[in-house]
């Protein structure tokens, strides 16, 4: 089955994250960062999930998964010990329409986490369909090494000029053919030689 790859938008959309132990917190952390409404339910939890719950970044419920917690969540993400608990919960979202990731158990997932290498704004996630994991990690590990810390404050400065080239009075073709210019391997290199030109000439004002 073919995977359908895209990024969500889930700012204010109500997330649940049934488990609140090591594997489940990296989950729970993710998706505050997107600012999901983030609803936690589990029995007991980690020190660092009942933080987020003190400062109200999470809403935690102290006690087991009902059914009911499904109500009007978009996805539903379960990291606990439990295989029954597991199914049922793949079993209710289904029921309701919730998207639904159980961690580690492919057949019970309609989404995979992918591994991702995150430079600002720009994203890059590789997938295998929850085949291997660990290809995914390695892949990710390599596009690391490959895009450095440059690329948040040029891209930044790409959609900047893309901003200002859309206000412009140009046709579509012109459009395309600038903005495809702006991207290019020289782009990047003039972009890398400003930047080191402003870092020593601001150290030679020191």
């Amino acid at each position: 089955m073919k995977l359908f790859p895209l990024f969500l938008k889930l700012e204010g959309r109500r997330c649940l994250v049934v488990g609140a132990g090591s594997i489940a917190e990296s989950k729970i952390t993710g998706l505050v960062d997107t600012g999901s409404e983030v609803v936690v339910v589990a029995p007991e939890a980690r020190p660092e999930i009942q933080a987020l719950a003190v400062a109200k970044k999470v809403e935690w419920h102290k006690r087991a998964f009902a059914p009911a917690d499904l109500n009007g969540m978009f996805l539903v993400v379960a990291a606990t010990s439990s295989t029954a608990v597991h199914q049922r919960i793949f079993r209710e979202a289904h029921l309701r329409g919730v998207l639904c990731n159980i961690v580690d158990v492919p057949k019970l997932c309609d989404f995979y986490y992918p591994a991702v290498v995150q430079r600002g704004d720009l994203q890059i996630a590789v997938s295998t369909a929850g085949q291997s994991p660990a290809l995914a990690q390695r892949l990710r590990q390599e596009l690391e090494l490959q895009f450095g810390t440059e690329y948040p404050e040029w891209l930044v400065q790409l959609g900047l000029a893309r901003d200002a080239m859309l206000a412009a009075e140009l046709t579509a073709a012109e459009r395309k053919e600038r903005l495809h210019a702006m991207v290019t391997a020289e782009a990047f290199e003039e972009f890398l030689r400003k930047q080191k030109e402003a870092r020593e000439a601001g150290g030679g004002e020191k």
